[in-house]
């Protein structure tokens, strides 16, 4: 020691880690005891439409999870970007459907959020200054059925998966906040079956890929890659 004073404890309340449920967990009454209802029985409550948004893009993200298998933990829900492999490499999941679980007339256009962001850091409470793109990978997952009487988001078969380096997007649409699976397919994404997601998320990180687009300006877009249609 050099005879220095240790730093003061950072005053506040400090993040928590949340462990894994089983589902079983009671839910507590006023007088202590179980109330009757389960954990599992929000769970149901809560997350039974697989075809809202919110909910698809979760799932998206533990599918993406399990085949890389990083699913025996908890999801972390404000970090930077969404999985951490083993071999460290950063990934980041994003979800469309053509159909939603309300009515509407024509199938949903597929796009996808890119926008470059501020990674939060849930230890203190901080944002970066400077907003980028905070992975190596990106996986694109798309629930491709089209038929809503047989809809089914727990069918693999249903869905597609299209994996892109990052670096592609930081050269090739570094001011875009989204970009259709058009564009997604046109900068060279690898679409696999889920059974082979592993395989090219592993293949696309250990790859600097680029596009055979010409060069595009620093902090413009390519138009090429967000069609109006």
């Amino acid at each position: 020691m050099d005879g220095r004073s240790p730093p003061p404890a950072s005053p506040g309340y400090p993040a928590i880690t949340a462990t894994r449920k089983t589902g079983e967990e009671p839910i507590i009454a006023g007088d202590g005891a179980a109330a009757g209802l389960r954990l599992a029985d929000f769970w149901a409550w809560s997350a039974s439409d697989l075809l809202s948004n919110a909910t698809r893009g979760i799932l998206a993200e533990y599918l993406v999870a399990a085949a890389l298998g990083l699913a025996d933990g908890v999801r972390a829900e404000w970090d930077a970007y969404d999985l951490r492999t083993r071999e460290k490499t950063k990934v980041e999941v994003k979800s469309a459907a053509y159909l939603q679980t309300w009515y509407h007339r024509e199938l949903s256009k597929i796009r996808f959020g890119i926008r470059p962001t501020r990674a939060w850091d849930a230890a203190t409470n901080l944002l970066d200054d400077v907003a980028r793109i905070q992975a190596d990978v990106y996986v694109f997952c798309v629930l491709k059925h089209q038929e809503k009487a047989s809809v089914n988001p727990l069918d693999l078969r249903q869905w597609e998966f299209h994996v892109l380096h990052a670096n592609v997007l930081r050269e090739r649409a570094p001011a875009q906040r989204s970009i259709s699976l058009v564009g997604v397919l046109a900068l060279g994404a690898t679409t696999v079956r889920y059974e082979e997601l592993a395989s090219a998320v592993k293949a696309v990180a250990s790859s600097a890929a680029t596009t055979s687009f010409d060069a595009v300006a620093p902090g413009a877009s390519d138009p090429r890659l967000d069609p109006s249609d």
